[in-house]
């Protein structure tokens, strides 16, 4: 609200409520500006990439489908696509991290794994088990298990950008 960040909306509620009033349509407009915009930076290499937790891998699996010109995708425990013609959309490689406590998330990895397959595209499930929904979010839950994955998942993050966008 007024062009302030997530504090003006003045409660976490309130933040996911905004989100959720999003349209998918105007989500993709807005990554379109933020790609438009880093791709006219001094620093710019030429490739983009998204990353995205929670509602934010939706978005960005949702991007790779929507922007042909995306080189990589990273999903931190985000739903992938259910309609399965939006698999031959994706140009981008694709890095999912996932928990093995999430089965809302991770029912539909197996249509995802494998569509892309199928089209030969790059799609990298990595589930982490024990860990749950937010594991980077909540490091000190679960017994370990979710620094576990943020230890594995975090380095294979940046692994997997230098791979795809150098």
């Amino acid at each position: 609200p007024g062009g302030g960040g997530t504090e003006s909306a003045g409660s976490r509620d309130a933040v996911v409520a905004l989100v959720r009033s999003l349209t998918p349509e105007e989500t993709m407009s807005r990554l379109d500006a933020a790609r438009e915009y880093a791709r006219g930076l001094p620093a710019a290499s030429g490739t983009i990439a998204a990353i995205g937790f929670c509602w934010g891998g939706w978005a960005s699996f949702a991007y790779a489908v929507a922007q042909p010109g995306l080189d990589a995708a990273v999903v931190y425990y985000g739903t992938s696509p259910g309609d399965t013609d939006a698999y031959a959309q994706i140009n981008a490689a694709v890095l999912g991290l996932y928990g093995g406590d999430d089965a809302r998330v991770n029912a539909m990895i197996p249509t995802a794994e494998g569509e892309m397959a199928r089209l030969g595209k790059t799609y990298e499930p990595n589930i982490y088990e024990g860990a749950g929904h937010g594991f980077l979010r909540a490091q000190e839950d679960r017994d370990g298990a979710n620094m576990m994955a943020t230890e594995q998942a975090w380095p294979r993050t940046v692994e997997f950008l230098r791979q795809h966008t150098e």
